[in-house]
């Protein structure tokens, strides 16, 4: 099993409300991806955070393998939701991937 968390923050520019729903937004998004991406065990997307946090999502999902995970990375259903819920909204994000 491999492990795939990402911490992502939202562009500054983004009000609080609008935030709330760019957070929303991702979190169906990447939810809806188990049982469409091979491979993809579990996913758990964490939008409600204390103020201590620095990230703005958070992102913990399980995968079979690391040949899964290199599929996760193209799958259109995944490159889908990257291209419209995520990558117009982030300023940056931080990965690490490991063996469970």
């Amino acid at each position: 099993m491999v492990k795939h968390i990402i911490l992502w923050q939202l562009k500054d520019e983004y009000s609080e409300d609008e935030k709330i729903g760019i957070r929303k937004g991702i979190k169906e998004g990447l939810e809806s991806l188990v049982g469409k991406v091979p491979g993809l065990v579990d996913v758990h997307v964490q939008t409600e955070f204390l103020e201590t946090s620095n990230a703005d999502v958070l992102l913990d999902s399980t995968l079979e393998s690391f040949e899964a995970l290199k599929g996760y990375a193209v799958h259109p259903e995944h490159v889908a939701v990257a291209d419209s819920k995520v990558r117009p909204f982030t300023k940056s994000r931080v990965c690490m991937d490991y063996e469970v």
